[in-house]
């Protein structure tokens, strides 16, 4: 549902870093591979634990949990040239054709929705997942592999459908206590339709502008007067949701575009009449979405901080894109929105419930004797088979009390188990 480039970061993004190892340290081969990024126990644990609490608000939401094939058919992948093929990592298949690693999930739930559940709509699904995105040949060693959560509501349109989904987010986002976010909210079908008034072989050039808000690029394209300070009030139609739609009233817009300018009207009034407090929302005529598969509404969460401005999410409506799938070509409407799990876990880092230390043992068992290594896996496992979680572990080595105990200490253990043939010493260390 979501671009989830490294270039989520609406500052200039930063590379991953080349590993500084001589290959006389790493021996003959370099085993990291580039684009490859490992997670360790510590990272492991702030991951979970912000995906179970986005997993908490889908719950609460009535949504369920799909799961679709990380390999896909690359024609199920680009949705119809929405996605582009470059950006998927492309993998031969055995019957000739290509496969693809998934960029991400709405396309592959679109194909299993329509497949695999019927037409019995609507459908709450909700995914957990790793995605995978092509770096271009300029930036080498970028990303490969991200994780994302997220949402498809399918097979109902309108107002709130279109509410739903932003709530949903913004539930999200309050659950965790996410500082300083804002919701962007834009049109797809209206900042296309408004394009449409230009000459067509500029168009792709002003939405690649419009998109980037690059004023100075736009301001020398070989525009007429009037199409000059059309293009330029695209840009500019971005901020407080009541200034930016009386800017919209004053263009000379068609019965559709009006109806659509009526249907954002209604959205942002009942955001702020459906939540307890006010929405730092952001109207946005100039925000276009990297896959070009939406019809309606998109929508974004960004967290601001002093020097950066971080893209959490993206979403948005697509009405199109079940027919792609559907075997008699039926159309469902269709909207949704990702997170970015590990861009979350970053602007959560102050946050004090997350954590921020690898959970410690319960238990250190130890076989006081050498022949004492039976009695002691046995009172291991007797630990272990307690309904609560209990985390338990083995001493393997050798060594003194001392020695052991330290250890222990060190690690953050509650307790010794001193396990002998004859009895079973306890010793708790005080770090309960």
């Amino acid at each position: 549902m979501t671009d989830p480039h490294p270039n989520n970061s609406l500052a200039e993004p930063s590379e991953l870093p080349t590993p500084r190892y001589s290959r006389a340290e790493t021996g003959p081969t370099n085993f990291y591979a580039p684009g490859a990024r490992d997670l360790l126990p510590l990272d492991v644990a702030q991951k979970r634990w912000v995906e179970k609490g986005i997993q908490d608000v889908f719950h609460r939401w009535g949504y369920h949990r799909i799961i679709t094939s990380t390999l896909e058919r690359l024609e199920t992948l680009t949705a119809g040239g929405a996605v582009d093929r470059d950006s998927v990592i492309q993998i031969p298949a055995i019957d000739g054709g290509t496969l693809g690693l998934r960029p991400e999930l709405t396309a592959s739930i679109a194909r299993a929705a329509v497949a695999r559940m019927g037409d019995i709509y609507p459908q709450r699904l909700y995914y957990n997942t790793n995605v995978f995105l092509k770096s271009d040949p300029e930036h080498h060693g970028r990303q490969h592999e991200f994780y994302q959560a997220g949402i498809e509501l399918l097979g109902v349109g309108g107002i709130r459908a279109d509410v739903e989904a932003i709530l949903l987010m913004i539930d999200c986002l309050t659950s965790l206590a996410v500082p300083n976010w804002q919701i962007i909210l834009g049109e797809a079908g209206l900042s296309r339709a408004l394009l449409t008034q230009f000459p067509s072989e500029f168009q792709t050039q002003i939405r690649r502008c419009v998109a980037h808000l690059d004023r100075v690029t736009l301001e020398q394209l070989p525009l007429t007067p009037q199409q000059q300070e059309l293009a330029l009030c695209l840009i500019d139609l971005r901020g407080n949701p009541a200034l930016v739609l009386t800017q919209l009233a004053k263009l000379e817009l068609d019965a559709r575009s009006q109806a659509t300018i009526a249907h954002l009207q209604m959205v942002v009034e009942l955001l702020a009449t459906t939540t307890n407090a006010q929405i730092p929302l952001i109207l946005d005529l100039s925000s276009i979405q990297t896959f070009d598969y939406y019809t309606g509404i998109v929508f974004e969460a960004v967290s601001i901080t002093e020097d950066r401005a971080c893209i959490l999410g993206k979403g948005g409506r697509y009405d199109k894109l079940l027919a792609l799938y559907h075997p008699q070509g039926q159309n469902f409407p269709g909207i949704g929105f990702a997170l970015n799990i590990e861009d979350l876990q970053q602007v959560l880092q102050t946050n004090p419930a997350m954590p921020h230390y690898t959970a410690k043992s319960d238990w250190l068992v130890v076989a006081a004797t050498p022949t004492a290594t039976a009695a002691a896996l046995s009172y291991a496992r007797q630990l272990r088979s307690t309904p609560e979680l209990v985390r338990v572990e083995m001493y393997l080595d050798d060594g003194d009390l001392a020695q052991i105990r330290q250890i222990a200490i060190d690690r953050g253990t509650a307790r010794i188990a001193w396990v002998s043939n004859e009895e079973v010493k306890v010793e708790a260390l005080g770090s309960e």
